[in-house]
């Protein structure tokens, strides 16, 4: 096992790194860009050091800063966490060249997934549903000539990336050249790659995910699903394991085929396969993500597995210790990422000064963040400064517990989109479970276009 551990990353991730690694008795590195120097991954970890200016270019996406602050601290792993160098297959390389591990799969098995048509074509070698589509496109004239094949509406999508990044709904042939330029214009400066392709567009559906471990003994095991169908411009706003409306027959479908997908490409560590599901309960591929999810908390509280610690330890070299069959689901889990944004401003991000932070408490209630009382969110990062995560043993009771500790949560000094979290809560078509990616444009749709930008 390591005995000291690098975090390549900020926020409340770090945070969640730095806990298991404490539980796990291993020493801890943070990393920070001056803008950070004040937040609680700096002072909760053993040692830190500063990696740059308070842009993420110039700071968490420098790897020679990170590498070299991992070999003056004589840390003998990284943990990536999400976003920022997670999926960066050009990062894991570097890593392994400088015998450093890191805690995810090998840059191969990033690379493959990561380029979003390589992926479906290994999925479609193992018999995993894709939606139908495209290959890479030369250009906007190979696009035209691919979309009369694929019939509109659909998708144009990077290559490369994710966070609904490089995408574009195309509903008629007169859309098709402003949004292919559109979205390979949005892919290159996001990823560094105007590499597209183009996808049916399916509606209504489903987006539910499947999480999986894999050691490097070839043992796979799938911890079941995740409803992720509640977005607002293709960002996730809650999830909740598992899903309320997929049957079990269908469950076990999903599982088999996640299960399949991975030993198809040898993975290794932590993985999401995302699905589509139809009303008629066919499921389709959409990507794979690499890395640990955000919301992988929902499936740590009804599994009762610590994904964080299983990252490290495969990366250590260690097997799994249990099964498939060892695998039990027990009650339902919500989860509610709050965002420092403003309802008032077209739910536009904010920064700004903490002045009181109460956060609930109670049995099965988490609330995971890197923020506390006085603390000043820097402007330079992503809107999420945390997570808050309930268990019951049924949905009703995960709802109603969400919403009390949603009203007990008290952040004064910027907006949150609480209130907004709860209207979601209270919306018939959740309460049911009945609601598919369409849900948060038409909830928007009622509080009018000035809410819904």
């Amino acid at each position: 096992m390591f005995s000291k551990i690098l975090i390549a990353n900020r926020g409340e991730v770090a945070v969640r790194i730095i806990r298991a690694c404490k539980e796990m008795g291993i020493s801890t590195v943070a990393v920070f860009s001056e803008a950070d120097r004040e937040s609680l991954h700096v002072s909760l970890a053993d040692e830190s050091i500063c990696i740059g200016p308070a842009q993420a270019k110039d700071s968490y996406l420098n790897m020679t800063a990170i590498l070299s602050a991992a070999e003056v601290t004589g840390a003998q792993a990284i943990h990536p966490g999400y976003g920022l160098l997670s999926e960066n297959a050009r990062f894991a390389k570097l890593c392994r060249e400088s015998n450093i591990i890191f805690i995810g799969p090998p840059p191969e098995i990033i690379s493959c997934m990561g380029d979003k048509n390589e992926a479906r074509q290994s999925m479609i070698k193992a018999g995993v549903p894709v939606i139908p589509g495209s290959g890479v496109l030369s250009d906007s004239t190979e696009a035209k000539k691919e979309a009369e094949r694929i019939g509109y509406p659909l998708l144009i999508k990077a290559r490369s990336g994710g966070g609904g990044r490089g995408i574009r709904l195309v509903e008629s042939s007169m859309q098709l050249e402003n949004a292919f330029q559109m979205a390979a214009a949005e892919a290159k400066a996001a990823f560094g790659d105007d590499g597209l392709y183009m996808e049916k567009y399916l509606n209504p559906t489903k987006h539910i995910e499947l999480q999986i471990l894999c050691d490097k003994h070839g043992n796979v095991v799938c911890l079941g699903e995740r409803e992720c169908s509640v977005q607002r411009k293709n960002q996730k706003l809650l999830e909740e394991c598992p899903s309320p409306s997929i049957s079990q027959a269908l469950r076990e479908k999903m599982i088999a085929a996640a299960t399949a997908a991975a030993k198809a490409v040898s993975y290794e560590n932590i993985g999401t396969l995302e699905f589509l599901v139809d009303r008629d309960e066919n499921f389709y591929f959409m990507e794979m993500n690499t890395r640990l999810q955000v919301e992988h908390t929902v499936t740590e509280m009804v599994s009762g597995i610590d994904l964080v610690k299983w990252q490290i330890r495969i990366a250590a070299g260690a097997a799994l210790d249990f099964t498939q069959q060892d695998v039990v689901v027990r009650g339902k889990a919500i989860e509610c990422r709050i965002n420092a944004e403003d309802p008032a401003n077209h739910y536009r991000p904010g920064a700004g000064t903490i002045k009181m932070l109460h956060t609930p408490g109670g049995p099965w209630v988490r609330f995971d963040t890197f923020v506390y009382q006085d603390y000043t969110i820097p402007p330079f990062y992503d809107s999420m400064i945390g997570k808050l995560i309930v268990k019951a043993s049924s949905r009703q009771e995960a709802i109603r517990k969400m919403k009390a500790s949603l009203c007990e949560l008290v952040i004064e000094g910027i907006p949150t989109n609480s209130e907004l979290q709860l209207e979601i809560l209270s919306d018939p078509r959740f309460e049911k479970g009945d609601y598919y990616t369409d849900f948060m444009d038409q909830l928007l749709e009622k509080q009018g276009p000035d809410e819904k930008k």
